[in-house]
């Protein structure tokens, strides 16, 4: 008479599946007897279907099995999953085994049977065992190397610690320990800034990508300002741990603050010297052309000469001036919320500079330029500087000006090119400077200032200014500017 597990069995049509498949299989009634016996348990154990079928299951001398089977053993919650043991195989060596456990049961839920899923991991020991003896000896170069790091980062002035990816601080040298004591353990947010929650823009995450980051915080418990180094730890290909170093930067950033001061209050200075100075040059320059229209007959040629210098005198004034209240302006505007069409801005300098670029029968070309966030006054300064600059130097014959630019990850580029007589090369640097002009500028109108305020600018937005040779002859302006995120 057929068993309720053999009917079940019998039920079940997968039992040529479970021959195949690379895991050894057996079933077991209530009473530990082997009722299925697959080929891959034929092949890990040694024994055949013939000789286990029927058989209790003890005759494998599983170990531990033999203390306590736990297949049946109540407290055991199944499934059990990736247990260890090692049983006996038919030539007598024992085979290292992993394996699943379960019940079998029926369909009012009764138990009827077991069943286990082993897979023979022998040679994964015996690699284990071959391989412990070299990451012992790795671990051992690797304390080493830690212990050397550590006596290095004990000897440095700056305030050093390390934290796993939970948080916790695993290290922290000297100049560390005599600011916050031994905060070994603990976790960072907590012991260096006083709070709850992990910080704001935490760069762990990016750190374990294998990033350095750049931070500036003030810590409560010195007073002070430091720039914090973020960096990987191990530097390996998947770092484990965030290494901070500690700089402190209170003195630079005080000395930050008053040159920042000195430079608003000579901003402040500069604009209103030049509001004050340019107000009396509009009707100066008014009564003097009133009088060359009214008077010109009753002057002799020297009258006329010095009418006309004093129109050219106040007329040069007037424009420098300007510059300097442009220049002074520069950082002082707020940036817009959204990016600003530059293509339309330096479209739109170029129709207000028409009379120049008709003058010279020039050919301006402005490709699509990135936009930006920033004041559209600045940008329309910039192009107007370095647009009527090209003008005034491009080739005399048949001049092209080109306007290009490009976009990067953390910035955008500008170009302003000519191809006229260039710019000698040891003055590359000084026509960025106010009041400094390039010998190819002489007898050519201008104040100094232009250049100036476009390397100012491009330093108010964290970037640079310089010029280049163009190929063929010329010269080529660049700016490039890191704007606010958008």
């Amino acid at each position: 008479m057929k068993t309720n597990f053999h009917r079940l069995l019998a039920e079940y049509p997968l039992e040529t599946l479970l021959e195949t498949i690379p895991t050894g299989l057996f079933l077991v009634d209530t009473n530990l007897k082997i009722v299925y016996w697959n080929v891959e348990a034929e092949r890990i154990t040694g024994f055949s279907a013939a000789e286990a079928v029927g058989s209790h299951c003890s005759f494998l001398e599983g170990i531990p099995c033999d203390e306590k089977c736990g297949l049946f053993y109540g407290k055991i919650q199944k499934p059990v999953i990736g247990i260890s043991c090692s049983v006996q195989h038919k030539n007598g060596q024992r085979v290292e085994l992993t394996k699943n456990v379960d019940l079998l049961r029926d369909e009012s839920g009764q138990v009827i049977g077991g069943i286990e899923a082993f897979v023979d991991i022998s040679r994964l020991k015996k690699l284990e065992t071959s391989l412990r003896g070299e990451v012992e000896d790795r671990t051992r170069e690797l304390e080493l190397e830690k212990a050397a790091l550590r006596s290095v980062l004990d000897g440095m002035t700056d305030p050093v610690y390390i934290c796993d990816t939970d948080f916790r601080i695993t290290f922290t040298n000297r100049a560390m320990q005599d600011i916050f004591g031994d905060i070994s353990g603990e976790l960072c947010y907590q012991a260096l800034h006083q709070l709850d929650a992990v910080c704001e823009g935490c760069p762990l995450a990016e750190v374990l990508s294998g990033e350095v980051i750049y931070r500036e915080r003030n810590l409560d418990v010195t007073g002070k300002t430091y720039e914090i180094v973020h960096s990987p730890y191990p530097v390996v290909e998947k770092p484990t741990h965030k290494l901070g170093v500690f700089r402190d930067i209170t003195e630079r950033k005080a000395a930050e603050r008053r040159l920042q001061q000195a430079n608003r209050e000579l901003d402040a200075f500069v604009a209103t010297v030049s509001h004050d100075l340019r107000s009396p040059l509009t009707p100066l320059i008014g009564f003097a052309e009133l009088l060359e229209d009214r008077s010109a007959d009753q002057l002799d040629a020297i009258g006329l000469e010095a009418l006309s210098e004093i129109k050219l005198t106040a007329t040069k004034m007037k424009d420098l001036l300007e510059d300097l209240l442009t220049l002074a302006r520069v950082g002082q505007l707020k940036n817009p919320a959204q990016r600003v069409d530059v293509t339309r801005v330096a479209e739109d300098v170029m129709l207000e500079l028409a009379d120049k670029v008709v003058g010279r029968q020039a050919k301006v070309k402005i490709l699509p330029l990135p936009d930006i966030r920033i004041p559209e006054s600045l940008l329309a300064d910039l192009f107007r500087n370095l647009l009527g600059n090209a003008l005034k130097y491009a080739a005399k014959k048949d001049p092209h000006i080109e306007i290009t630019g490009e976009s990067f990850t953390d910035r955008v580029r500008y170009q302003v090119i000519d191809h006229g007589a260039g710019i000698p090369v040891d003055e590359e640097d000084e026509i960025f400077e106010p009041f400094r002009r390039g010998s190819s500028s002489k007898g050519l109108q201008g104040s100094g200032i232009g250049l100036a305020t476009v390397a100012k600018i491009a330093r108010v937005y964290e970037g640079s200014a310089w010029v280049e040779e163009t190929p063929g002859g010329g010269a080529t302006f660049i700016v490039e500017l890191c704007p606010p995120e958008n």
